[in-house]
């Protein structure tokens, strides 16, 4: 059986993996007939947010590792035990938080840098020839990941896909049911929530994401 990495962020949209998102992702890679690892950085988040009002916490501080177990019910390592030859290909989902987490999109906006564990995972998956797979934000990490253009997409946010497109990458303009798909560097991406009005429509992306990365594997 195919076993593909999953990196989580945290726990919540806005501080950390979006919830659904993550998800879905591991109900489609079942689907799909693979079984799945959750990988997380053993470093605190940026910051904690209330999600009943959307506001931050100044006295609160939570790491992403603890907080990525409560998605994969206790079963998560260290980003740095991940080892690509153990699986058949790697998936970020997305959320707000990761933008802050995983990388600095939130905090430096179009001059954003990746974390190094989770550049490094998604370079070696890419150099091994194993398919790598984007959603939602996680995406825009794409250009400042690579340094060779790269098909993907986050939807149709005129102000991301220029962001993208200036940092190198090769936008397509997408609907929320569609992948863009890379197929020389096995690079697969969608927009999830970031065009998604609710849970089915940020599955319809997300379960043909998980089944391309699958079937490049």
């Amino acid at each position: 059986m195919k076993k593909f990495a999953i990196i989580l962020g945290g726990c919540g949209r806005m501080d950390g993996s979006e919830i659904h998102e993550s998800v879905l992702t591991l109900l489609a890679v079942q689907q799909a007939g693979a079984n799945y690892q959750c990988f997380s950085l053993n470093q605190a988040q940026a910051q904690v947010v209330n999600h009943l009002d959307n506001q931050p916490s100044r006295q609160e501080t939570r790491n992403m590792l603890v907080e990525s177990a409560r998605i994969a019910r206790g079963d998560v390592q260290p980003l740095e035990n991940l080892d690509v030859n153990d699986f058949a290909g790697l998936i970020i989902p997305g959320g707000n938080g990761i933008a802050a987490n995983l990388f600095t999109l939130a905090q430096d906006g179009a001059e954003f840098h990746v974390n190094q564990l989770v550049s490094q995972a998604a370079q070696n998956f890419t150099k091994a020839q194993k398919p790598v797979g984007f959603i939602c934000i996680a995406p825009v990490m794409i250009p400042a990941i690579y340094d060779f253009p790269v098909n993907m997409t986050i939807g149709s946010d005129e102000g991301t896909a220029a962001l993208v497109t200036n940092r190198g990458a090769i936008h397509h303009s997408s609907t929320v049911n569609e992948i863009c798909i890379d197929e020389k560097y096995k690079i697969v991406s969608t927009a999830a929530y970031m065009l998604a009005s609710n849970i089915l429509d940020a599955y319809s992306g997300i379960n043909k994401l998980v089944h391309k990365v699958v079937e490049l594997a």
